[in-house]
């Protein structure tokens, strides 16, 4: 990576996001930058200034406004990063809109798929370009988000799509939810199984354009997957916690990607969990029993 370097991570006030400008911060160098985005000035403000005071940062942190349902502050913000900076080093997409149990999936779909997929685009639309070579680009997805979660009848979504392809999808999925005709169609009723899915086939689109020119200039663009984390958006979901990890531990396997000195080209463009990649074609669909989810 470059000897002065700019790491932003989104979804960055609290949680696994957090953990991971925590984490950023403790092992990039003192000349680096970590941005600490999120939607709300206070909480970016408090949070950069707390993350700054910890014993074991050792690198700026500044927190930075952004609302990643806002695709031209996206790119703003990435142009802004390419004009001051020559371009950034590490990008972590991490944003996620809190569901619980009781509320309806449908009404909240809009948001949801806003902040987790539309976000999504928009981030590797506008930050690949800027990404210098050596860099990281890093989308935090789901084990869940694997194409056999979904019914079969939808795979052609996603298997081999371009990211406007992609988007088409989503946006297709979105106008099914509006109009009561999802399930009809098979969509779960869960949204974060098709979402999680979409982001990953996001990640292989823009991956698969790309791969031979970073794998020649080690640059790195994956989704990841941190495993189970305890944390409130996640708990009202699972009724068995005993394997949830800290925000802090699940951010260590996220961060050895980041920093690794090598690119393996077995984990380019795909869903890594552990250090491994996950068959993109794996898993069963899900169904929703009491409120919860079982396979």
């Amino acid at each position: 990576m470059n000897a002065s370097r700019i790491a932003l991570v989104t979804g960055a006030n609290q949680g696994l996001g957090r953990a991971l400008v925590e984490g950023l911060a403790a092992r990039m160098n003192p000349d680096d930058l970590v941005l600490l985005t999120g939607r709300s000035h206070q909480r970016v403000t408090d949070a950069a200034r707390e993350v700054g005071r910890l014993p074991g940062t050792r690198t700026r942190v500044q927190g930075r406004v952004l609302d990643v349902t806002d695709t031209d502050a996206i790119a703003r913000l990435a142009e802004d990063l390419r004009s001051r900076h020559g371009g950034v080093d590490v990008v972590i997409s991490n944003a996620v809109a809190r569901v619980l149990p009781e509320e309806s999936q449908a009404e909240r779909a809009d948001e949801f798929i806003d902040v987790s997929n539309t976000a999504t685009h928009a981030v590797l639309r506008s930050f690949g370009p800027v990404l210098r070579p050596g860099g990281r680009l890093l989308v935090v997805a789901s084990s869940l988000g694997t194409l056999g979660h979904l019914d079969p009848r939808l795979h052609h979504w996603f298997d081999g799509a371009d990211l406007d392809q992609v988007e088409y999808a989503v946006e297709s999925w979105r106008s099914a939810v509006r109009h009561g005709t999802a399930q009809e169609a098979g969509w779960p009723i869960w949204l974060n199984v098709p979402s999680k899915v979409a982001q990953i086939a996001a990640v292989r689109a823009v991956a698969g354009e790309r791969r031979a020119h970073d794998l020649a200039t080690g640059t790195l663009i994956a989704a990841v997957c941190p495993g189970m984390v305890d944390t409130a958006t996640s708990r009202p979901w699972f009724t068995d916690y005993s394997q949830a990890q800290s925000p802090a531990q699940a951010a260590t396997a996220v961060l050895d990607l980041v920093f690794a000195e090598q690119v393996d080209p077995a984990l380019y463009g795909e869903l890594v969990r552990f250090g491994k990649a996950l068959d993109w074609h794996d898993g069963t669909p899900l169904v929703e029993q009491d409120g919860m989810l079982t396979p």
